[in-house]
């Protein structure tokens, strides 16, 4: 079992450590990740169990994603969107992931690789670099006041060039993340398709765009102001000017555990407190 625990919050590390001793006395073992740093030793995991919010959840499934680890999320935040397991639910839920009474539910996400010019090494020295994203791919501004210039390429072919307070491209279940706040569509979690929104787009085309699983989403830092490339709200990577981000959909789905029927529309009336009349 691989625990992955928000390193903030007292009240998930306990939970984390009742969930320890309730998988060590069925004999399963169990390494705990307290982030931001450990890496869990390589092998193979049953599950990745995540105690935090949906930032914990991103963080897990980043972890389990190579392994093909299916990840349960117990809520310990405001939103929980990801998770699907409260905690006076968790032993119930425990006992169902023993029994085989689940069913995984695979998510797109999106396989992200970096481009960086020849005279703009990076500094790490690292090079080019590649990641996976459930949620989002940002390219946004780091100097505040200021637009950056964004070259846009779909599938090999200029598209636009955006001046913006950022891009992003997201999954469908990004959709409902940082998207939404910058007034892009809800797209339904069942799809394979990347959503292009701009943040707060200097130019009259500002409406997003919803492009097919097999098109390529380039985006090119021009020159200007400084920018950075944030991954689920979390991983950041500094950009120059020529510096390309593409981002296409990754042939391998994220793997999520579910409990009986996960009906998204209700999830979403819930979690964004929608009235019907």
């Amino acid at each position: 079992m691989l625990f992955l625990v928000h390193p903030a919050r007292p009240a998930a590390s306990d939970l984390a450590a009742a969930a320890r001793v309730w998988w060590e006395s069925r004999d399963y073992d169990v390494f705990v990740d307290r982030g931001p740093d450990p890496a869990p030793p390589r092998g193979v995991y049953d599950f990745a169990v995540s105690f935090g919010g949906d930032g914990t959840m991103l963080r897990t499934v980043q972890k389990a994603f190579a392994g093909q680890t299916p990840v349960i999320g117990i809520n310990m935040g405001r939103m929980g969107y990801l998770t699907v397991v409260e905690p006076t639910g968790m032993e119930t839920a425990f006992e169902s992931l023993v029994a085989g009474d689940f069913k995984v539910e695979e998510r797109m996400v999106l396989d992200v690789a970096i481009r960086h010019t020849a005279t703009h090494p990076p500094a790490d020295g690292h090079g080019d670099t590649s990641f996976i994203a459930l949620n989002e791919a940002i390219v946004e501004r780091t100097a505040a006041g200021h637009t950056i210039r964004v070259a846009v390429d779909i599938g090999g072919r200029r598209f636009l060039t955006y001046m913006a307070d950022g891009l992003l491209v997201c999954t469908p279940t990004g959709s409902t993340a940082y998207n939404l706040s910058a007034r892009g569509p809800v797209v339904s979690p069942n799809m394979r398709a990347l959503v292009l929104t701009a943040v707060a787009p200097h130019l009259v085309f500002d409406r997003s765009l919803v492009l097919g699983p097999d098109e390529t989403v380039t985006l090119t830092l021009l020159e200007g102001q400084a920018a950075r490339l944030v991954l689920d709200g979390s991983r950041v990577v500094d950009l120059a000017d020529g510096d390309s981000v593409l981002c296409s959909a990754a042939a391998t789905a994220a793997r999520l555990v579910t409990f009986g029927e996960r009906d998204f529309h209700a999830v979403l009336r819930s979690r964004f407190s929608l009235a019907d009349g």
